[in-house]
């Protein structure tokens, strides 16, 4: 009976990290826009926010295979602030870039945010660094699409 128990109980342990969640591949919300972008423009980046709802599989699919790795690539991780906006998320309290209170769904819908995803390069006060990148696009170019714009966003941030 203990080697049954045992036995499916390693089975569950080992298909469990196989199990499909989109919240594995959620990165950190977005709480203080403000605090946030003067963060990471003080590490000498961009704050990144990607804006996604929570039925989008394109939305988890840039988490997940260009945003993730981002984050912890040598290259990036000492630099950048990477947070996430839900369209969708209409109860999850936010601080805007100008310091008011508002919810994920609309400050989405104040940055005119229709399609999703939308991965946007902000700097101090909500200034835009580079140009968002809209969609999923191509996934043989996304990664080079992600890491032109973050040295762009880079560049303008040292800007005057």
């Amino acid at each position: 009976m203990i080697r049954q128990w045992a036995g499916l109980l390693g089975g569950l342990i080992l298909a469990w990290p196989a199990a499909p969640s989109f919240a594995a591949t959620d990165l950190q919300a977005a709480v203080d826009l403000r605090t946030e972008a003067a963060a990471a423009a003080r590490l000498g980046g961009p704050l990144i926010v990607i804006y996604s709802r929570k039925d989008c599989k394109h939305c988890e699919a840039v988490k997940r295979d260009y945003l993730k790795p981002l984050a912890t690539h040598p290259r990036y991780r000492d630099r950048l602030q990477i947070r996430q906006i839900n369209q969708d998320g209409d109860e999850q309290a936010l601080t805007d870039f100008k310091g008011n209170a508002s919810t994920h769904a609309r400050v989405a819908t104040a940055e005119k945010v229709k399609l999703v995803p939308v991965v946007a390069f902000y700097g101090p006060d909500g200034r835009k660094l580079a140009d968002p990148i809209i969609g999923a696009r191509l996934p043989d170019f996304y990664q080079s699409y992600l890491e032109d714009a973050v040295e762009q966003a880079t560049r303008t941030l040292k800007k005057p």
